[in-house]
């Protein structure tokens, strides 16, 4: 029994972190709106979001463009 338990708890806890990215959208000052897989991560030290969009692309703006980010 305990040969199955540790398997299907790590199984189980993959699966629970799998749902937690909630994707995105970034509204910019001119009025374009970019998607992003997950939350913006800001980064303090350079004034940037960090962000992955849909395509898989890594992408940088500056904070002083975004207008609003709201989960989908």
């Amino acid at each position: 029994m305990t040969k199955f338990l540790l398997p299907a708890l790590l199984i189980g806890a993959c699966a629970s972190l799998a749902g937690c990215s909630s994707p995105s959208i970034i509204t910019l000052n001119d009025g374009r709106e970019l998607q992003a897989l997950d939350q913006p991560h800001f980064d303090r030290a350079s004034g940037f979001y960090e962000f992955e969009q849909l395509d898989g692309k890594r992408t940088r703006i500056n904070k002083d463009q975004v207008r609003t980010i709201t989960d989908l």
